[in-house]
């Protein structure tokens, strides 16, 4: 059997009072292939890659940090500090002192929004990006300003119906319906995870680090001179519409689709996730 590799938490300061919580797993065991930085969706925290960094960890360095806000990184009152160019510079500030670079950055959902707006902006650098059912943003105004409407009246019910209520009504969305089949276990376990989130950081992320908040990347997608894989479920029609006018935007892309999946790949079929990932990263060696 194949030891478990090493894993460690750190605490990095990236802004004055703000620390980001991260997991490194398998620094230190003769990895030689550049580190890879996975950053979670809204709601997310490092459990919510499960055994997956674990297993990336047996052939590279695998860092896992969580958002400000989430999992056990500072939840700060600022609600400027969740949007989403100044995540991405704290991320940035969070590789730097850990000697990341170069790294290779995966982002799932509003992560992979993060890795879009920190290339775009000049923040990160990544040798591959990784984008995992993720957008460049809404480049329509009126979109946009639908959007904040609808984050807005999210973090209202949020504030007034308590973590619970949202919680659940966030799983009944359209867009995870293909979670419904997943082991009741798995479920279970998942709803556990969210329902420790801090509400006031939740809502001020929605407020200012949603899509209606966000710039748009869609004109800067010409720019990004990284290969970038475009990882989607066949079965998030949403967002399968979105990886293919990205790849006809970026100038190096690569799609792949995992069939039966929805838009929580990695949840969904980690199998398949991993297989993808470690494809596309190449050999350690």
């Amino acid at each position: 059997m194949t030891a478990r590799p090493p894993r460690e938490v750190v605490r990095v300061e990236v802004d004055t009072g703000l620390s980001l919580r991260a997991e490194i797993w398998g620094r230190g065991a003769g990895r030689e292939a550049p580190p890879l930085v996975l950053v979670h969706g809204f709601m997310g925290s490092a459990p919510a890659w499960g055994e997956l960094p674990a297993r990336l960890a047996r052939t590279r360095t695998v860092v896992v940090p969580e958002l400000p806000g989430h999992g056990g990184s500072d939840r700060p009152g600022d609600p400027e500090v969740y949007r989403v160019p100044r995540v991405a510079a704290l991320l940035a500030r969070l590789a730097s002192a850990l000697a990341l670079d170069p790294a290779d950055w995966l982002g799932y959902s509003m992560g992979g929004r993060i890795v879009l707006a920190g290339v775009a902006e000049g923040h990160l650098a990544p040798r591959r990006a990784i984008l995992e059912s993720a957008s460049p943003g809404l480049a329509d105004a009126g979109d946009r300003a639908r959007r904040r409407a609808l984050d807005e009246d999210r973090a209202a019910a949020l504030e007034r119906d308590g973590i619970g209520a949202f919680v659940d009504g966030w799983l009944e969305l359209p867009l995870f319906a293909t979670q419904r089949r997943l082991p009741a276990p798995v479920r279970a376990r998942e709803r556990r995870r969210r329902l420790g989130a801090d509400p006031a950081a939740l809502a001020a992320c929605l407020r200012r680090g949603g899509t209606g908040t966000q710039p748009s990347y869609w004109d800067s997608l010409g720019a990004v001179t990284s290969p970038t894989l475009l990882l989607t479920g066949s079965l998030d029609e949403k967002f399968e519409a979105l990886a293919r006018r990205m790849a006809e935007a970026l100038p190096r892309a690569r799609r792949i689709a995992v069939a039966g999946a929805g838009h929580a790949v990695h949840l969904e079929d980690p199998r398949a996730w991993q297989a993808a990932v470690e494809g596309f990263l190449g050999p350690a060696d």
